[in-house]
Order: structure tokens, then sequence, then C-alpha cells
């Protein structure tokens, strides 16, 4: 819920992937707050849809007027994930890309998750086929490790496995979510910013060895989460470092656990999201894997634009009928394409 975050890619949809520039917009404080009041489908729903929308075409607006000369062919809007149950078949994401496409006069694709989701897939991750793409080139097996409010695993491996697909692909358990909902319910402040609250105090092992006792790490991939799937770990009992200290343990004891389901150890992690910039959270996750773990610009890639970037080079898949997701990385019964399409005229 930081802002909205703009990226230019050239790309065929497949291999070709040029990054071009790209930015960060944060959303007024106000907003965020009415977005975060609407989290789990209540609330004015409708209203921060609307302004939500408005806001991203501000921002488009905003990018295109500041790297004037681009040719812009097509839109990928993400919008923002308010509910996501792919048990009940739902999942919903606020932005309206009709409205995005008159404002803007440039066709934008949206709703990327629902086709999965009604097919029986869990409707994320969907950013694993960009990152498969992206690691073209790079040693595998590779792990690329997203930490947003949820975390998430892309395994990419050098050789087939189940049903064909080299990539597999699942949420790995809290991300960021937890850590900033203990620092802002307890200091105001919205994230454990560079870590220091966290540096500041001593985990609970106790409390990380009853979350990892949850079902949830013993269950096979493809699986996904949402964002409050964990409310019931905050360790409420544990003063504001500690328990600080204690989300952050528990963020990268989950990660730990997701080795269990890779087909082979990995060479190295990449690190990107949000949390690649939490240096608690980097060195827990040191401590707690048996590769090298770095942030994704060691690799040259922009974590600041990867989720961006990865759904504009899905909105070319979108478009061309190509797969989204893949029985490998949402366990879409078969290679699934989706997203809507609306024309600017």
């Amino acid at each position: 819920m930081d802002g909205i975050d703009i990226a230019m890619i050239e790309t065929d949809g497949a291999a070709l992937v040029h990054p071009g520039p790209a930015m960060t917009i944060p959303y007024p404080a106000a907003f965020r707050e009415r977005l975060r009041g609407v989290l789990g489908g209540v609330g004015s729903v409708a209203d921060v849809a609307v302004d939500l929308t408005r806001l991203h075409a501000e921002a488009v607006e905003t990018f295109l007027d500041r790297h004037r000369g681009l040719m812009v062919e097509l839109i990928g809007m993400h919008g923002h994930t308010i509910l996501h149950r792919p048990a009940e078949r739902r999942t919903w994401q606020l932005g309206d890309g009709r409205v995005l496409a008159r404002r803007l006069g440039i066709d934008v694709v949206c709703d990327f998750r629902s086709a999965d989701v009604a097919a029986g897939g869990e409707g994320a991750p969907l950013a694993p086929l960009f990152h498969a793409a992206l690691a073209s080139a790079l040693p595998k097996p590779l792990a690329v490790l997203n930490l947003g409010g949820v975390g998430n695993v892309t395994w990419i491996g050098t050789e087939a496995i189940a049903k064909g697909a080299k990539i597999l692909a699942f949420d790995t358990g809290p991300g960021n979510a937890l850590i900033d909902d203990w620092v802002r319910r307890h200091t105001g402040v919205a994230a454990d910013f560079d870590g220091a609250l966290a540096l500041a105090g001593l985990p609970s092992e106790a409390h990380v060895a009853r979350f990892l006792e949850h079902p949830y790490f013993a269950r096979r991939p493809p699986k996904s989460l949402d964002r409050d799937d964990f409310r019931n770990v905050i360790p409420a009992t544990l003063a504001v470092a500690d328990g600080a200290a204690t989300l952050t343990e528990i963020t990268a004891a989950a990660v730990a656990a997701s080795r269990r389901h890779f087909p082979m150890p990995v060479r190295e992690w990449l690190v990107c999201g949000g949390g690649r910039r939490n240096p608690a959270l980097l060195a827990a996750l040191t401590r707690r894997l048996d590769a090298p773990v770095s942030p994704v610009e060691a690799v040259g890639w922009d974590g600041n634009a990867l989720e961006a970037q990865a759904f504009a080079y899905l909105a070319v898949r979108a478009a061309s009928s190509l797969p989204l997701s893949l029985p490998s990385t949402t366990g879409v019964p078969r290679p699934m394409t989706g997203g809507r399409l609306y024309r600017a005229r």
C-alpha cells in the first residue's frame, strides 16, 4: 500500500525483455488509510475503487509527461488486491481498466487473476513466467523471492519437472505485512525502516516454533495466501522491539520452510519487493538459507520496478492469448491465459 509502481518495457511476451524507465508515485496518506479500510472487501469499496483508478491514470500521465517521446502501445494494470480466497474461487483487485483506457487513450489489460481462480488455480503468484524470462542466462537452479505483503518464491530449474515445466512457484508465508502492521500499531510508523526496530529486539524462538507448526507449510504447492491469513501469530505479549524481531524471524523461517518443496536446492536466492530493503530481514534469511542471498540488483535487475515490469509483460501475453500461469505456478489444470483487454476506442 505504498503507492503506484510504473515501469515501461519493450517485449514480445516471450524471451525478449528490454527494460525502460520506471518510477514510483506514493499514495497520499489519507488515501492509503482509506485503502486499508476496504481490505477484505468491506466498507466504501466503490468510492475507493474510483479514486484508485483516478490515481493510476494521473500516475501514468505524470510518467509519460516526464518521459516525452515514449511510444506506449499497451498498459497492464494490476490494481490493488483487497480479497484473495482461491479456495472459494474469489479474488478481487480494485481498478477499472475501461475507465483507464478511455482516459489515457491507450489499450489496457487488467483483471489478471480471475480466470486462473475460476479454473481452480490459486491465482498467484503471477510473476514467475517473467522471472524465468529475465533469468534465462543466469546459473540455475535459482530462487527468486518476492517479499511484498505476502512472500512468494519462483524456483527456476535447468530441467523439466512436474508436467513439463521448469518453474515452480508458490507463496512462502507472510512477507512484510505482519511486520508493517505491528510497527504501525505500536509506533504509528508505516514500516520497520532499515530493520531498526527488529535489530534492537530479541526474537522469541518459541513463537517462531509455534508458527512453523501451521499446516500451510506441509501443503504441497502450488498454494497461495491472503495478506491476513497469519493474523493469529501476532506476538501480542512481547515488547515492541522483540515483537518486530520475532515477526522478522517468522518471515525468514517461512521462506526457509519452503525449500522442502523444491525439486533440488538452489545456487542462489535473489530477493525483490520491499523486503529486500530490510537489513534485519536479509540477515535472517542469510542465517536460515543454504545459499547466497542477494537483492535482485546484484544481477542487474531493478527491484523497484520488477512487479510493474511483470504486469507489463503479462499484459502483452494476455493480449496475445498466451498463458499467464501454469499448473506448476498456480495449480491451474492447464496453462491458462487471462486478463481483460479494454480498448481505448
